[in-house]
């Protein structure tokens, strides 16, 4: 009985004690990072906006990156209407932005519309890198700054920091704005210290024309932004981190929207899980530090899925110690592992500004723990480009 409880225990125990640990860490080494130096400003990007029926918002987005710190003849922002049937492209033109029109019913999706993007840039020889950044999108003036003097320090792709937008509007955003502190702003500082890679986000993010060249842009899946934050580990880069710099994106809020987009989040990761693996593994094995991390990365699940299993080590071990005392080592363990939960989330509430009405909102963490539960023993979604409803246009 007893061998059989501390197999049980150490099943359970594995993955919460290595997640925990691993997350720990990030938070011990979550301190700021020294600030870049200023660039020569001499450098050209494109700004690709892939855009699937944003007609309500893709002139506010427009008039943003307008205001951005940089030389006027120094960028061009570039709109992708991919598959629209609304006006998003008319209005883009109408707001100043060349467009670049795309019609294919069979390959759908924002990896698409980015290699479409990617390669007409690359074509025309006018940019030495591109950003991406979402049609909902606010970015920060100095975004081109940040970016620039980390390319002329050595640098090839770099994320910019990713935010939640509309941050105050309910406790569903509030949660998602402390969530995106931990796992952007924390766990990236923790990376650039370490000399690691941050990944790619999805917005935010730029990468020069002579890496896509040699790491050609081939992310086609649910989660494509991780999928090739991974391909340039795997070719032996690694993606910067640009703090000072931010790009806040709109969050859903309402439960159904909600709903849809982790659904989506959720399948892409495990289906890179199953993808990417191996490769990493090789990697890892090979020397790679790099690739070692961004293994890592993968298998640490969402907060809520840690959260989750560490209770039940808690659960089970104290069920465990009244049968057996000797089994206490076990409930330490899982007490320990919470502990380290907590650091890390409230570090994450630090970082995100938030306030105290915040760590109230942690209170519902129980149930969105549940709810998300939920959302994966349901039917998985399709990989076609599902655009998010936009609650504020």
């Amino acid at each position: 009985m007893s061998s059989a409880l501390t197999l049980l225990l150490f099943i359970i125990a594995l993955p919460a004690a290595a997640a925990s640990l691993y997350l720990l860490a990030m938070t011990l080494l979550s301190a700021r990072t020294p600030a870049a130096l200023r660039s020569s400003r001499r450098l050209r990007f494109d700004i690709i906006v892939p855009a699937h029926n944003e007609a309500a918002g893709i002139q506010n987005v427009i008039a943003n990156l307008r205001k951005l710190d940089w030389p006027v003849d120094g960028y061009r922002i570039l709109v992708v209407a991919d598959n629209c049937t609304d006006a998003t492209a008319a209005l883009a033109r109408a707001a100043g932005a060349e467009v670049l029109e795309r019609h294919d019913s069979a390959l759908r999706g924002k990896g698409y519309a980015l290699d479409f993007a990617f390669q007409a840039s690359q074509a025309s020889g006018w940019a030495y890198a591109v950003i991406v950044i979402d049609a909902d999108s606010e970015v920060s003036p100095n975004l081109l700054e940040a970016f620039s003097s980390r390319i002329e320090s050595g640098a090839k792709a770099i994320q910019a920091h990713y935010g939640v937008l509309n941050a105050r509007v309910s406790w569903r955003t509030r949660l998602m704005t402390i969530a995106m502190a931990a796992f952007h702003v924390l766990r990236s500082r923790a990376r650039e210290r370490l000399q690691l890679s941050c990944g790619i986000r999805g917005n935010g993010w730029c990468v020069t024309h002579r890496l896509l060249s040699q790491v050609p842009y081939r992310a086609f899946s649910l989660a494509e932004d991780v999928e090739y934050g991974i391909d340039l580990g795997l070719a032996g880069y690694r993606v910067h981190y640009a703090g000072e710099a931010h790009v806040n994106a709109e969050m859903v809020s309402g439960e159904q929207a909600a709903r849809s987009q982790r659904q989506r989040w959720e399948q892409g990761r495990l289906r890179l899980i199953r993808s990417k693996t191996l490769p990493l593994l090789r990697a890892a094995a090979g020397g790679s530090v790099v690739c070692l991390d961004l293994l890592i990365d993968l298998f640490v699940l969402p907060l809520s899925y840690v959260a989750l299993n560490v209770a039940t080590l808690i659960l089970f071990a104290a069920i465990a110690v009244l049968w057996m005392p000797d089994l206490e080592i076990w409930l330490t363990l899982g007490i320990a592992c919470g502990l380290s939960l907590f650091l890390y989330v409230l570090r994450g509430w630090q970082l995100s500004g938030i306030g105290l009405i915040g760590l109230a909102d942690l209170l519902r963490a129980p149930f969105f723990v549940l709810w998300k539960i939920l959302l994966m023993i349901r039917t998985p979604r399709s990989g076609l480009w599902v655009r998010t409803r936009r609650e504020n246009p």
